[in-house]
């Protein structure tokens, strides 16, 4: 991190600088530490730039210029997520930062930080990655600025983006830039994404709206009328220039002509098409999920002006002896030394927690983890596992006995796949587990309950804590793993979200009925008591998802009453990057069906009040809240809910006589 570690370390120079908005934790649950650990073992000499000031390219230059390119990333977290809540209040915390300090790293660090790279050593390769630039990939809603942004690609004037976990594809970039290669020669590169001013040639082009037509397109030009001349090698435009081929397939001959697959590309809709039609936006991100198999996903291409944006298929998963190799790596498994006696809240939640898996089938539209780790499992081996339950023993200080997680993404997806190879790599599946569990997913957790009762044999563990998210539908396939989770792995508490109680909502969530939770509580009271123990689910909702309205969280409200929940924490939509539930949010359509110009319009909470107002409908029993429920219950025309009695909601107004008004007599205020 400084000249001074680097001459003790006899180097003259960096191959490789990281700059990330985080405070520089070397443990495998940080990006920028495995990053950096996986380019070491690959021979490069790695620097780290931490939570640099901005305002100038000083820091940027602390290590010097590095031989081979400059790595950005926003951290672990989108640096806009990581600074504003969902009503867009300023946080007063950053838990990647020493202390928690805000305002240690800037909105939208990849693009500022890029900057000032190049005003460092302009003519230095900048790759971007990490969650920020890998969920802005191509144009992408910005809830911030309430607007469709271009690729991040664009505005950070980076040569090469990569997304997703990215060890294949910076592995393979570092050693290529090393042997003399160009950036602009590893276009193709898997799990990345560039910027190209000319056509690719000998390539197919399909333009997605013959794959899966929106409204509201513009009218199409004769197919026959693009060049479509096959390439031959040698031949030369007047300007001495290589020809490129590109076949344009128009429907409905894309079903019968012949084409070559693997050299095949979809056009989504310009930047400005999706910049001026919400519909469009809606199609392009339902394109863009229906591309996520690496085993069968085609490149994306999308024009932002007069350059295409070529996004890649995504990396292929690593195996298990590869993700093994990725967490045995040196890791000193705590802070940098620089940071003193400095708490570093992130830090301190997973110092001793233990990651088993990567990726996520549920296919939750509100949540990012499937665009950027993928739906297909990754899992570690037990030994691998166990082994780092040791290290944490051993290298952690003040170390209690306990594991504070075994998970991941989701707590009991670990070593579940499909059961066919070949049918997994021809899915095209948004999610595995709806609207209904495929029945080619392998739901038998045997391995994960094998795993839990080895670790809690680990010398000097005392207990092994469930922290995760907890697939619960999932979990009913296999009895004898909810009984070992609650028998063993729960410390009174276990947090699942059900996310909202109706069939409307939930549908737009991709997550199963209420009734998948029913069925969970009641084994999870049955083996409670069967263990002798007195234990409670703590159910997670989600306030103003798209396809929300009042009356549904009126209804999720009395479904909690009835069961006495009084949440305290609880979560208000919010709109990140690429989500399927933001292309909801942006265009009022729904990209889970194809998007047509008399699709069903959604219902959308978007003014800022009825955003609180719905949030306010999940902590009924606030009192604050009270006065903002009686005008909207009223308004709905439920103002029987109002009053004193088991029957009713929230009480009466002191202090005042209850009148009876009709329905919409009153509109909404603060």
């Amino acid at each position: 991190m400084t000249k001074i570690e680097m001459n003790e370390l006899g180097w003259d120079s960096c191959d490789i600088i990281i700059v990330t908005a985080d405070a520089y934790v070397d443990h495998p649950s940080f990006g920028m530490a495995v990053v950096g650990r996986l380019l070491e073992a690959q021979g490069f000499r790695v620097g780290i730039i931490s939570q640099p000031k901005w305002d100038n390219a000083e820091e940027f230059k602390s290590l010097g210029k590095p031989n081979l390119f400059f790595g950005v990333t926003g951290g672990n977290m989108d640096s806009l997520i990581n600074r504003y809540t969902a009503d867009l209040r300023l946080r007063s915390e950053d838990a990647y930062t020493p202390d928690a300090k805000p305002g240690k790293r800037p909105d939208r660090s990849v693009i500022v930080y890029s900057q000032r790279c190049r005003e460092a050593y302009y003519d230095t390769p900048i790759v971007i990655g990490g969650i920020e630039a890998s969920l802005r990939r191509i144009a992408q809603y910005d809830y911030w600025s309430d607007k469709v942004r271009r690729s991040i690609l664009i505005d950070a004037n980076a040569d090469i983006l990569l997304f997703g976990n990215a060890e294949r594809a910076i592995t393979e970039l570092a050693h290529q830039l090393a042997a003399g290669k160009k950036v602009s020669e590893l276009w193709s590169l898997r799990g990345s994404a560039s910027i190209r001013s000319s056509e690719t040639k000998t390539w197919t082009e399909i333009d997605s709206t013959r794959i899966d037509w929106p409204s509201k397109i513009d009218k199409i030009s004769n197919p026959y009328d693009f060049h479509n001349t096959k390439y031959s090698e040698g031949e030369k435009d007047s300007e001495d220039k290589e020809i490129n081929a590109i076949k344009i397939i128009p429907l409905p001959l894309q079903r019968s002509s012949e084409f070559d697959h693997l050299r095949s590309y979809i056009r989504l809709p310009s930047y400005n098409k999706v910049l001026n039609d919400s519909a469009l936006y809606a199609h392009a991100s339902r394109v863009l999920h229906q591309e996520a198999n690496p085993f069968n996903a085609k490149a994306l291409v999308q024009r932002h002006g007069t350059q295409d944006v070529w996004v890649n298929p995504p990396p292929i998963p690593l195996e298990t002896d590869e993700m093994d190799w990725i967490f045995d790596l040196p890791y000193k498994r705590k802070p940098h030394p620089s940071y003193g006696n400095a708490r570093i809240p992130a830090y301190d939640m997973i110092k001793t927690s233990v990651n088993i898996m990567r990726g996520c089938f549920g296919g939750c539209t509100f949540c990012s983890i499937t665009e950027h780790e993928g739906r297909i499992i990754q899992s570690r081996s037990e030994q691998s596992i166990l082994k780092e339950i040791e290290k944490i023993r051993d290298q952690v200080p003040g170390f209690t006995g306990t594991i504070s997680d075994l998970g991941g993404p989701t707590a009991n997806m670990y070593k579940l796949n499909c059961k066919s190879l070949a049918i997994q790599k021809s899915c095209k599946r948004l999610s595995c587990v709806y609207p209904t569990i495929c029945k080619h997913l392998n739901t038998d957790h045997s391995a994960t309950t094998r795993l839990y009762r080895k670790a809690r044999e680990v010398r000097g563990v005392k207990r092994v804590a469930i922290a995760s998210g907890l697939r619960y539908d999932l979990a009913l396939k296999d009895q004898e793993y909810i009984k070992e989770l609650v028998t063993h792995h729960v410390g009174g508490y276990l947090k699942i979200a059900p996310e909202h109680s109706e069939d409307q909502t939930l549908s737009k969530m991709m997550k199963p009925s209420i009734s998948s939770y029913d069925d969970f509580k009641k084994l999870f009271d049955k083996y409670s008591k069967e263990a002798g123990k007195e234990q409670y689910l703590i159910p997670y909702f989600i306030a103003a998802h798209p396809g929300c309205d009042e009356k549904d969280m009126l209804n999720l409200s009395l479904w909690l009453k009835e069961r006495k929940f009084k949440p305290d924490q609880v979560q208000t939509f919010y709109p990140s990057p690429m989500a399927l539930a933001t292309a909801m949010y942006y265009s009022q359509k729904n990209p889970l069906k194809k998007v047509r110009y008399k699709s069903e319009k959604l219902t959308v909470c978007k003014d800022l009040n009825q955003r609180r107002l719905q949030k306010a409908f999940l902590r009924y029993h606030d009192e604050k809240n009270w006065p903002m429920l009686r005008r909207a219950l009223m308004d709905i025309g439920r103002a029987d809910l109002i009053g004193s009695g088991k029957e009713h909601l929230i009480p009466t107004e002191k202090g005042s006589k209850r009148k009876k008004l009709k329905t919409n007599q009153r509109k909404y205020r603060k």
